[in-house]
């Protein structure tokens, strides 16, 4: 496996299981960067979302994980951001596929979705899954076409 480092943030939503995350990355020696916040007060998530999405564009990090109550606004804002490729989930199943087939290079996580044990057999199985390539490739190479067309 590739050396991974991780860029992490939540909104207010997601602290506790952002530090439950954290506190496992520090135990398998995982590189990474907590991005905040530390205070339970409301919190935007696109702001976050981008800088996460940023770090990850500009090879700063390998991988990003992304957490609020649902998920589901972390991921919409991260995915603006060109190149990247945010999955929300909430099963293990899901996080192997989409390292396996999508590539996904940022993880999105509801707090209020799934307990602190699932999200971190989520995190392990998404990071030590790698992508598979082949007919998959071609699949994000259009993905990636269809950005750079869009940007024009």
């Amino acid at each position: 496996m590739n050396h991974l480092k991780i860029a992490i943030a939540s909104d207010h939503g997601g602290i506790a299981l952002r530090k439950t995350i954290v506190k496992y990355l520090q135990e398998t020696k995982i590189d990474y960067i907590e991005l905040g916040p530390e205070t339970s007060e409301s919190t935007d998530y696109p702001p976050l979302a981008f800088t996460v999405a940023n770090k990850v564009t500009t090879n700063e990090v390998t991988h990003g994980i992304l957490i609020c109550g649902t998920g589901i606004g972390m991921s919409i804002a991260a995915n603006k951001v060109p190149g990247i490729r945010c999955a929300l989930v909430s099963d293990t199943f899901s996080a192997h596929a989409t390292r396996e087939h999508n590539d996904s290079n940022i993880l999105a996580l509801g707090a209020r979705v799934i307990g602190p044990g699932l999200a971190l057999e989520i995190v392990e199985t998404w990071l030590h899954t790698e992508f598979q390539g082949g007919r998959h490739k071609k699949r994000i190479e259009q993905i990636t076409a269809y950005e750079k067309e869009s940007e024009t």
